[in-house]
């Protein structure tokens, strides 16, 4: 693994990649992709991961940030799906301590309200057996006024609890990115498929361009992964039939005082009967998440509409009254695409949120594609995709268990508390030592009132491959979330410290701020309200 994985490196081994005949190249950069990447390089094989934006550009970086196992997945059936969840959160848990952090659920009941405490409780025991440990309970009225002042009131028996976890997404894929390239991988970003090559009815390579450059590359490899999630359906056969049903999930963000919860809340939508989440997240509050079909262009982000501004305003309101929330309070917002293999087409189609999340695995000589399936299920996702393509190999797979992240030694970093270190062990893995470097040259300082640390930043920039801006700001860090109006205010302060790293001439900062401020705007602020 290189010492600097930066605009610079990218530039001088671009050229270098057509002399190469891969074993695996992996196209897409989400956490599918990266897992799949993270468990060949570490068996060894001669891998290549090609993402043509950024790294968790899509969907990978706007989820709602649970690594669960999904609770209503039980009422419909879909026990191996849940058990598989319960057991990979499990394990991201233990594996990844100050990135995949347990938190406590509570969904209020009230008087004539469906599930009532027994039906939760019964679907909560499933869940804990599947889990095979217990980790739910309930409390009365009285118990959970005290623990969520604001809470409605009219009608309430009390709150069943339980126990998921949530993570910081975008940093989630970086971590597993940095452990496939320790074990030899080669990861890029900026650089589109166009299409695949072939040769005898096999799939044989791709032909690339360079998002910066414009250079057209053909790569050649044994095997081709695809992992593209919403865009999966692009590069297979033409006469391939359409099965992806894209569906937009939107997000408000709320500073942490305006609607402060110690707790993730889940409760049914008044409107459709939906299940809402309302929870703590990098010290702000999230209110997600709506669940649409996505007719947009799947090239231009995904941005959140007024009816589900309205909607997510009007889950608050229902949840908790008293806080009064209002438009003016969303501090930014994010919307994903999940990429759903769909049970019909056309007007046989269902309401989106009864789609399953499992996964499907599309298949051609020389060529796997990944469909479907969830954050959480990344690892074992990719090793259905490995074996499938070791099949084509000619080598042996098995699933040996191996953990996804190396063990982070124990390093002292002086001016940090215990939850800062636990935090930036989680998100930085084996670039601790690294870090800690710069720590002790800028200090432990955070940006405003996040717990990013600005030797955060600075590290992003030497290691991390910015390409943009809004790589920064938006998926290394989440500060353009975090903060207000997408950070404007420390724009300046991120120039100061930044600019120089990123080796980027004023000309060049001014084209970046000035994207970033547009995209911001488009992507992450408040929709058009027309009247």
């Amino acid at each position: 693994m290189t010492a600097h994985w930066n605009a610079q490196w990218r530039e001088q081994i671009l050229p270098t990649l057509a002399d190469e005949t891969w074993d695996l190249i992996v196209i897409g950069g989400g956490i599918s992709g990266a897992g799949i990447v993270r468990e060949a390089a570490r068996r060894g094989w001669r891998c290549l991961l090609l993402e043509q934006r950024d790294f968790a550009w899509g969907t990978s970086s706007r989820s709602s940030k649970m690594v669960h196992g999904g609770l209503r997945y039980i009422a419909k059936g879909q026990w191996r799906l849940t058990r598989d969840s319960v057991r990979e959160r499990q394990r991201l848990l233990d594996e990844a301590p100050g990135l995949v952090e347990p938190m406590s659920f509570m969904m209020p009941h009230y008087r004539g309200g469906f599930p009532g405490p027994r039906v939760m409780g019964g679907l909560l025991s499933v869940y804990d057996a599947l889990a095979g440990r217990r980790n739910h309970g309930f409390h009365d009225a009285q118990q959970l006024r005290f623990l969520a002042p604001g809470v409605k009131e009219n009608g309430l028996l009390g709150g069943s609890c339980f126990v998921d976890a949530l993570t910081d997404d975008a940093r989630l894929v970086m971590r597993v990115l940095h452990e496939a390239r320790a074990d030899g991988a080669v990861v890029i970003n900026g650089v589109r498929v166009k299409q695949l090559l072939r040769e005898g009815g096999r799939v044989c390579g791709v032909q690339v361009e360079d998002g910066e450059g414009g250079t057209t590359l053909q790569l050649r490899s044994a095997v081709l992964a695809v992992a593209t999630g919403a865009w999966a359906e692009r590069l297979r056969p033409a006469e391939a039939a359409k099965q992806l049903r894209p569906l937009r999930g939107s997000h408000l963000l709320l500073p942490g005082w305006r609607l402060p919860v110690a707790q993730a809340f889940t409760f049914l939508h008044a409107r459709d009967r939906r299940p809402v989440f309302v929870f703590p997240w990098e010290g702000a509050t999230v209110v997600g998440t709506t669940d649409l079909d996505h007719r947009e262009d799947l090239d231009h982000s995904a941005r959140i509409s007024s009816a589900e501004l309205d909607y997510l305003l009007a889950a608050c309101q229902q949840q908790f009254p008293g806080a009064e929330i209002g438009v003016d309070d969303v501090l930014s917002t994010w919307s994903g695409v999940r990429p759903v293999v769909g049970s019909a087409t056309g007007a046989q189609q269902g309401e989106p949120s009864n789609e399953t999340r499992e996964h499907v695995l599309w298949q051609e000589p020389g060529c796997v594609t990944l469909a479907g399936g969830k954050l959480t299920t990344f690892r074992p996702q990719a090793i259905e995709v490995l074996k499938a393509c070791a099949v084509m190999l000619g080598r042996s797979f098995v699933d040996d268990g191996a953990p996804v992240f190396a063990a982070v030694p124990p390093l002292p970093i002086p001016g940090l508390s215990a939850s800062q270190w636990r935090r930036l062990a989680g998100r930085h893995g084996r670039d601790l030592p690294r870090l800690a470097k710069l720590l002790g040259e800028l200090g432990p300082e955070t940006v405003g009132a996040t717990d990013t640390l600005w030797a955060e930043l600075a590290f992003a920039c030497e290691a991390e491959m910015i390409l943009h801006l809004d790589d920064l700001l938006l998926r290394r860090t989440r500060l353009g979330l975090l903060l207000p109006r997408g950070g404007e205010d420390y724009l300046p302060a991120i120039r100061t410290l930044c600019q120089p790293r990123l080796a980027w001439d004023d000309e060049r900062w001014h084209a970046e701020t000035q994207r970033y401020r547009s995209l911001w705007l488009r992507d992450h602020g408040l929709p058009q309200i027309t009247s």
